[in-house]
């Protein structure tokens, strides 16, 4: 069986694929923060390597003081130049890279598939656009090369799941602004298959949406949690709120995209978990 680099394998999705792939049958590296510094040593792990997975990157769920937007940006632009740099100098190049990218770069006033979008020219998007144009560089030694627009992850152990719950286990539930703001979003078993879909069809590559189909809104979100779990949410958080704690990073929150996973699905990709009811039935249940 293939082995799997991943960078940021310690993280939320990080460690959900290291779990899935391991039951598959793959031998797994994790490259820890000093080895994707050292381009010798990291050259050492790509040519051990068959596929490289791109997780790293700090948390966009933070306040962004100007040098925390710098750390968002270097962490992700560095670690992705460095990989490409030590996959130009292996002797055994890998045959695929996956690097991770995200829905803001696309705008919140339309919807949009890999065919059809509209660029956001926010420091999301553009960070974004940054990190994927780093990542597509591994295409001029041979690789292939698949980017992966993920919506919010959603899934037990981790990410945003993890934090919103809690209050509306207690009943202190509720939107997030206006409610309006779309929530494109995708069940962390779907993300981790959609993985491997794309690891075992050596015909797909560029850009790939995972998002579940059925794209819900911030209120559907609350509507599905506070019937799954049986409590009220009357507890909307207000924008300025929101602003006061994350400033300009809380758009990440009160600013969503309408994004549609065409590719996967013109692919054959088949959705487990492809609306928010049925997604957080499936946390929920345990």
């Amino acid at each position: 069986m293939p082995t799997v680099a991943i960078t940021g394998a310690s993280g939320f999705v990080g460690t959900a694929l290291q779990t899935m792939f391991k039951e598959n049958g793959y031998k797994i590296i994790a490259i820890k923060r000093d080895i994707a510094k050292d381009i010798t040593k990291l050259t050492e792990v790509i040519e051990q390597s068959d596929v490289i997975i791109n997780l790293a990157g700090a948390s966009i769920i933070a306040r962004w003081s100007e040098s925390y937007k710098k750390e968002l940006y270097n962490s992700r632009i560095d670690t992705t130049k460095n990989l490409i740099e030590a996959i130009n100098n292996a002797n055994s190049k890998p045959s695929l890279l996956i690097s991770t990218s995200a829905v803001g770069i696309y705008t919140n006033n339309r919807s949009h598939s890999e065919f059809e979008f509209e660029y956001n020219n926010d420091f999301l998007g553009n960070l974004a656009k940054d990190w994927e144009n780093s990542a597509l560089e591994a295409r001029n030694f041979g690789v292939r090369c698949a980017i992966f627009r993920f919506g919010i992850v959603l899934g037990q152990s981790g990410g945003a799941f993890a934090k919103m719950v809690t209050p509306f286990r207690f009943g202190l539930g509720g939107n997030i602004g206006s409610g309006k703001q779309y929530f494109s979003f995708i069940h962390i078993k779907d993300l981790c298959r959609a993985f491997k879909f794309v690891v075992e069809n050596s015909s797909q590559e560029g850009v790939f949406n995972l998002t579940a189909p059925n794209v819900t809104t911030n209120a559907g979100l609350t509507k599905a949690l506070a019937s799954a779990l049986n409590r009220p949410a009357f507890f909307d958080v207000p924008e300025f709120v929101l602003r006061l704690i994350f400033g300009e990073g809380a758009k990440v929150l009160t600013d969503g995209q309408n994004v549609y996973p065409k590719k996967l699905l013109d692919s054959g990709f088949v959705f487990e978990f492809d609306n928010i009811e049925t997604t957080i039935k499936d946390l929920i249940k345990d």
